[in-house]
């Protein structure tokens, strides 16, 4: 397979195209996973090319394997449309802003519901960030930071939008912020990325300590900008230790309540899409 990447048996992906800004490219990313079953599932949706698609059939026996496409993602909404017209006879599952956003697909449900994060547990394992806001993200311009974090157990391979980011490759102007080869939070974490609560630092590295724990991923695959294949685990904690200052300094900032209804009219707005 050429545009499929193989991470690790059972688990491929795929790159799609994405500019921050219409100018400077970050990439964006859609997963395949192998069940026991010889079932499929998807994970997000990139644009897909003919040549992608003549792989994606040859694995999914033309899509009538596909059991499950899912949108992990609030903001990455914009080749689900395009992806159904494709393989419309798998179960469809997103986040609440995939429902509100993308009414052309007829989903099944979304991941505030235990029923899916947990549908194809113990192989396949789903949490969302404590700390953060999922369902109504807000402002929609910058709040990119909540997204479904997906384990494969079989391939120890871990999928995460926006919330972490590896910077395999980096576009110029980048490189005078961020190292090749590196791992980081979204920019939006230190601003309206976790709650405004004293607490919600400390939730959300807590939760990120029980992955950690729990999961024994090895590989881990981001939206932006790459995938960081072997020794992904270790990379993520020396990323939280080394963040220890950050959530104590947020801590102390975020004294000011949660109000949805100041961005109430921010909800649900189509050109904030980043994936």
């Amino acid at each position: 397979m050429g545009l499929l990447i193989e991470v690790a048996p059972g688990f491929y992906n795929a790159r799609g195209k994405w500019k921050a800004g219409g100018v400077l490219e970050f990439g964006t990313q859609m997963s395949i996973v192998k069940l026991d079953s010889g079932m499929f599932i998807v994970i997000d949706s990139i644009e897909v090319s003919v040549e992608l698609k003549n792989e994606i059939d040859m694995l999914t026996a033309y899509g009538s394997k596909i059991e499950a496409v899912m949108g992990v993602h609030p903001f990455h909404t914009m080749h689900f449309d395009a992806f159904y017209r494709l393989y419309p006879n798998a179960l469809y599952i997103g986040t609440p802003r995939h429902l509100r956003i993308v009414r052309s697909v007829p989903w099944t449900g979304d991941f505030t519901n235990c029923k899916w994060r947990n549908f194809w547990s113990p192989e396949i394992e789903m949490r969302i960030p404590e700390g953060s806001e999922f369902e109504f993200p807000v402002p929609e311009r910058t709040n990119h930071f909540s997204s479904v974090f997906f384990y494969h157990r079989a391939s120890r391979t871990l999928h995460v939008d926006d919330t972490i980011m590896y910077f395999e490759t980096l576009p110029l102007i980048v490189r005078l912020i961020y190292s090749k080869n590196s791992m980081v939070f979204h920019l939006s974490i230190k601003g309206p990325g976790l709650l405004h609560t004293p607490e919600a630092p400390m939730q959300f590295r807590d939760w990120l300590m029980a992955i950690i724990a729990d999961w024994d991923f090895d590989n881990m695959c981001t939206a932006h900008t790459g995938n960081k294949i072997g020794g992904a685990k270790d990379m993520l904690l020396k990323l939280v230790t080394s963040s220890e200052k950050m959530f104590k300094k947020l801590s102390k900032m975020k004294t000011k309540p949660y109000d949805p209804e100041k961005y109430k009219d921010e909800f649900s707005l189509e050109n904030n899409e980043c994936g």
